[in-house]
């Protein structure tokens, strides 16, 4: 079992002028305590599971690239990027610079997209939920073309694209990897078995059935299911003093026995950034031995 680090809250005690080097003193504890990777949202707007609109947010992007040069080891991802909210031209162009510029690191997490509240306050296109899942496939379409090289011109419902032209070419072999984002059943699932690398699902109670359709979905579509990397998200809690180190390690243990290889999630009070010396030393060496 892996483990990763999803930073989706930006609202800190030092405030705006300390968050870029709040940022990176806690990328670079989470790379060197062995999180396997990092992520942000791709939310322009804070949500509000986790507060209000007006709270601090980066755009995901170019947090990903200063993110890039803070770690070492950590793939860098979207959990996850709406594809209604770059075309997929230019979506595939910037993880390929992230690609290029951390070495190797980056992955594409991607999903139909969900926000119509930032959407519409930002200006961003927010099509119906069917157009949003058209415009998906045709983007994951999209993005492998350009990630593997192949030039050829696109013409979809959505998007027609004249010469996919990505120069330099991705480093990851052998290509970027694709994760989507979401437990759909008949359509996120299905998107899964025939373009991603990864899928992200939430621990939901009826967790095996997803897995199971998404094993069907794989058969449907002649896919190998065990070639999907099954990705959960867990939120880090260590408590107030560390004392849930074991309850999380029970817990890996158990996600490991459903089948998933990373648990992925956010850390309460990340800034602190003790707390990643407890990673090193108890959860990782756990983690790895599951």
């Amino acid at each position: 079992m892996r483990l990763g680090l999803h930073i989706s809250n930006f609202t800190w005690p030092e405030g705006p002028a300390r968050l870029g080097p709040v940022l990176g003193e806690i990328a670079s504890a989470a790379d060197e305590a062995g999180f396997e990777r990092i992520s942000v949202m791709d939310h322009l707007w804070q949500i509000a599971v986790i507060g209000p609109p007006e709270h601090d947010m980066l755009e995901a992007y170019t947090a990903l690239g200063f993110l890039a040069g803070q770690t070492k080891r950590a793939k860098l991802l979207t959990l996850v990027t709406g594809v209604v909210y770059r075309d997929p031209g230019l979506l595939a162009k910037a993880v390929t610079t992230l690609d290029i510029l951390s070495g190797g690191r980056a992955m594409l997490g991607i999903g139909a997209a969900w926000n119509e509240e930032e959407s519409r306050g930002l200006g961003l296109l927010f099509p119906p939920t069917a157009e949003r899942f058209e415009r998906l496939e045709e983007a994951l379409k999209i993005c492998r073309q350009m990630f593997d090289g192949d030039e050829t011109a696109f013409e979809g419902k959505h998007y027609r694209l004249g010469r996919l032209l990505n120069s330099p070419a991705p480093l990851a072999r052998p290509r970027v990897p694709i994760l989507i984002g979401g437990g759909g059943e008949k359509k996120t699932l299905r998107l899964v078995a025939q373009y991603a690398d990864a899928c992200n699902l939430f621990p939901v109670p009826d967790i095996d059935r997803k897995l199971d359709v998404l094993r069907q979905h794989c058969a449907d579509v002649g896919r190998d299911y065990d070639e999907i990397e099954k990705t959960v998200l867990y939120n880090w809690d260590l408590g107030e003093k560390g004392e849930r180190v074991g309850e999380i390690i029970d817990d890996l243990r158990r996600l490991a026995g459903h089948g998933f290889t990373v648990a992925h999630g956010g850390l309460r009070n990340a800034w602190d950034t003790k707390q990643f010396e407890i990673f090193q030393k108890e959860i990782v060496p756990a983690a790895e031995a599951l």
